[in-house]
């Protein structure tokens, strides 16, 4: 099969011919058809994380039909349009797993991380870690779904019951979060790349009653803030902003350094937490949803060959709302 492999941490995607991979005792085999570029391929890519399963396929947000079936499969049928996340498996066994937090699982595996993903025209995975998809949603729609949208939710569960949210960083998953933000009721601003202004009239067209740079004064407190972006110091940014009582969540895997900032910013039982990996039962809660409010995802598609310009674009903010990598 064709892939974009990943030989060493810094160097380029490289297109390549690999052996098809074969499904082991309850996994299934994919015929890719589209896969979602996320800001994780990009810190996989560069190495701040630190333990590739070199060489790797990259790519976690997976949309491909079952073509074979491994032994002891009984939830999933060949011809089966499925996705696949982030979260590849989990033991099942440690003390996260049987209180359920599998998010917290201390022997997971990832995907595109400690086991293949999906750029490329073939990808295995445990059967028990993929999920039927909205049949309204095409592939490349559904594609962000599957950790933009995955890791958003979770990070607006976490936000609690927040009315003024704030969204720092408007990229994949905050252009999906605002509208499940919003058909719940809430209020939100949005804090883009300073100078983004084409972020900012996304932001706004899907609801945001104010959009402006990370560096702008937007009047009024929030009740939470939500930060996509990896830079650590929107940490203490939204924590001015946010109110006696409120969350700020970091939604990224990785961040840079936050820098040092005046207790008087966190006092008032403000608090700042982050947001692991995610669940299966995130996956079953949030998947009906997005088909029920009518998500709208705004994708710009990249043919499989085309995958490390597409991470480019990503890193330079050349594009709004998320990008796919289109395979089948």
């Amino acid at each position: 099969m064709r892939a974009m492999l990943l030989r060493a941490s810094g160097r380029p995607l490289e297109l390549a011919e690999i052996p098809d991979p074969e499904p082991a005792a309850g996994e299934v085999r994919l015929r890719v058809r589209a896969c979602g570029v996320c800001r994780t391929d990009l810190h996989v890519l560069d190495g701040e994380l630190t333990d590739p399963a070199l060489p790797l396929v990259l790519g976690h947000q997976i949309v491909g039909v079952v073509d074979a079936l491994g032994t002891n499969v009984t939830n999933l049928a060949l011809g089966e349009r499925v996705g696949v996340p982030w979260l590849g498996r989990t033991c099942g066994v440690c003390r996260f797993c049987v209180s359920g937090r599998e998010n917290l699982c201390d022997m997971p595996t990832f995907t595109g991380y400690t086991r293949d993903g999906g750029f490329a025209e073939l990808a295995v995975a445990d059967a028990r870690f993929c999920f039927p998809l909205p049949a309204s949603l095409d592939d490349v729609k559904v594609a962000p779904l599957l950790c933009a949208g995955l890791i958003g939710y979770r990070a607006l569960r976490l936000a609690g019951d927040a009315e003024r949210l704030g969204l720092f960083g408007f990229g994949a998953a905050a252009h999906i979060v605002i509208q499940v933000a919003r058909h719940q009721g809430r209020r939100v601003r949005a804090f883009t790349r300073p100078g983004d202004t084409s972020a900012q009239a996304l932001a706004r067209r899907l609801g945001a009653e104010w959009a402006g740079g990370s560096d702008a004064a937007a009047e009024g407190e929030l009740d939470a803030a939500i930060i996509f972006a990896s830079a650590g110091e929107l940490v203490p940014a939204a924590l001015t902003h946010v109110t006696k009582g409120g969350a700020v969540v970091c939604a990224g895997i990785h961040m840079s350094d936050i820098p040092s900032f005046p207790y008087s910013l966190l006092w008032g039982e403000r608090v700042v937490r982050s947001v692991a990996n995610l669940t299966r039962d995130d996956a079953r809660e949030f998947l009906p949803l997005a088909e029920k409010i009518g998500i709208e995802t705004e994708v710009h598609t990249y043919p499989l060959e085309r995958t490390g310009e597409a991470l480019s674009d990503l890193r330079g903010g050349r594009f709004s709302g998320a990008a796919v990598v289109r395979v089948g």
